[in-house]
């Protein structure tokens, strides 16, 4: 193998886990009807490698709700899997974005059963769950912003005019499904959805620890922290200030986090190559599989 191509499978390997190739294989050969076409705006953004940097500041921005960063903390088990976590909700994106609709109503389904047994009480005294459709509404509504953040900067293929309406309005079906009442289906209901989470949001202990621990303890070779560093960076300079300010995260020079970003996502782009490519011909190979 190549120098891009170790690269590129050991990527593959930490964002989908140990069995990434049969996911692979089941989000792009499994035949059947898919939600969007492999070129609409939702296709072009989740399969970017902008999406490194989106992941990150979704998980941070996430982190600003209490009640679901007491979820996290409560039942994740970030702490001794992280990578583990990440594969799972990378699995997730994928098939709702690029898989047959009965995989996406499957993966869907078992999200669905894992967060029943996501329960608990807040420090104050407060029950969570996180199946609340307000709770499921902010983890959705952070999650699509920063993957359009992310996307705005450092995407090969910027969304523009109503494409990004489009990307919102697509987005929001696997969320409805998922029990998100009312999601966006626009940039500027996405806006207002995000405004009027505003007065919940806050930096708790756990939203620290945890913002600390994805900073600090990437479990990473030594070699390949400094990009992930660097992502990080990138993903801290698209977060609002405030939310800067509420996980007590430095600024990052705008010039400095561009550098960085683009670096970052050019190198991962390059690397992945070959990967995007297989996907590429076991849809083409769908495709031609289909019944007329």
């Amino acid at each position: 193998m190549t120098l891009r191509d170790r690269l590129g499978s050991e990527l593959f390997r930490k964002v989908a886990g140990p069995n990434g190739e049969q996911a692979r294989q089941r989000v792009h050969g499994t035949p059947g009807p898919r939600w969007f076409a492999p070129d609409s705006p939702i296709a072009r953004v989740h399969g970017d490698a902008s999406m490194f940097v989106g992941g990150i500041r979704a998980i941070m921005l996430q982190s600003l709700h209490p009640a679901a960063m007491q979820g996290v903390a409560d039942h994740s088990g970030y702490r001794g899997d992280m990578w583990g976590r990440l594969a799972q909700v990378s699995t997730y994106i994928a098939m709702t974005t690029f898989g047959a609709e009965k995989d996406a109503l499957q993966v869907i389904r078992a999200v669905q059963r894992a967060h029943e047994s996501v329960t608990g009480t807040m420090p104050d005294g407060t029950p969570y769950a996180a199946n609340d459709p307000h709770l499921l509404g902010w983890v959705h509504a952070a999650e699509i912003d920063s993957f359009l953040a992310a996307h705005d900067r450092y995407g090969q293929r910027r969304l523009v005019g109503p494409e990004r309406d489009e990307y919102v309005a697509q987005a929001a079906v696997a969320a409805g499904h998922l029990g998100v009442v009312d999601p966006p289906t626009s940039e500027d209901e996405l806006r207002r959805v995000l405004t009027a989470y505003g007065p919940e949001l806050r930096g708790t202990p756990a939203a620290h620890e945890a913002i600390r621990f994805l900073l600090l303890h990437p479990d990473l070779p030594r070699a390949a922290r400094p990009g992930y560093l660097s992502l990080a960076s990138a993903a801290i300079a698209l977060l609002p200030a405030e939310a800067r300010r509420e996980l007590r995260l430095p600024p990052v020079p705008p010039v400095t986090s561009r550098l960085l970003g683009a670096a970052g996502t050019r190198t991962i782009r390059w690397a992945m190559a070959s990967g995007h490519e297989q996907a590429r011909e076991l849809q083409r190979a769908t495709q031609d599989a289909a019944p007329a």
